[in-house]
């Protein structure tokens, strides 16, 4: 088994590139898919969000109303450092889930925006940061994304820098062209990952 970190700042086109090496075959870990379901109504991890920031975080239907906690959050750090010691561990727990069932001869991607702010790139055989300029980071957000240029801005400075992310790559994917410049690239970190 190959276990592969694969992180990118918000905006970067991280799921395509996950999206894509599910396509060739790789068993993905996604953190963030793992994040909503561990908070999911009835969990112990939404009780634990709602002890720590109240009733108001919640939709009408009894589902976390992540638009309002993320502007919580990611307004004041110390509120994003509560939440995330009450979400890692149990995302944590889960990805092992879910790798431990993988075959032995697979090539397991975990996809984890937070692999770098959380010092995680030594848990992975390879890292693959998936890049692009902040500027373009922050255009796809406005433009395909809706989000607010302010909040845009926000979500990415409470996000590791790019020269850190860089620093702990093992393998690079530049994403700041169009989209079928991207494919290329990915199908080549793919036959890296296969004999790794």
């Amino acid at each position: 088994m190959v276990k592969v970190g694969l992180t990118g700042g918000i905006g970067a086109g991280k799921s395509e590139v996950s999206r894509l090496l599910a396509s060739y075959g790789a068993v993905i870990v996604d953190a963030d898919k793992i994040a909503r379901e561990v908070v999911e109504p009835g969990t112990p991890g939404l009780a634990a969000v709602v002890a720590e920031f109240g009733d108001d975080i919640l939709a009408p239907d009894g589902t976390l109303d992540r638009p309002k906690l993320g502007g919580i959050v990611f307004a004041e750090p110390d509120k994003l450092k509560a939440l995330n010691a009450i979400v890692h561990p149990l995302v944590g727990a889960r990805s092992a889930e879910l790798e431990a069932s993988a075959g032995p001869d697979a090539v397991v991607v975990h996809d984890v925006p937070l692999l770098t702010e959380n010092g995680l790139a030594p848990l992975y055989d390879l890292v693959v940061v998936v890049d692009a300029a902040p500027q373009t980071q922050l255009d796809r957000l406005v433009r395909l994304r809706g989000m607010a240029e302010d909040e845009a801005k926000s979500r990415m400075a409470a996000q590791a820098s790019r020269e850190q992310r860089l620093a702990v790559a093992d393998l690079v994917i530049d994403n700041d062209g169009p989209l079928e410049e991207l494919e290329p690239q990915v199908r080549a970190v793919w036959e890296r990952l296969r004999t790794a």
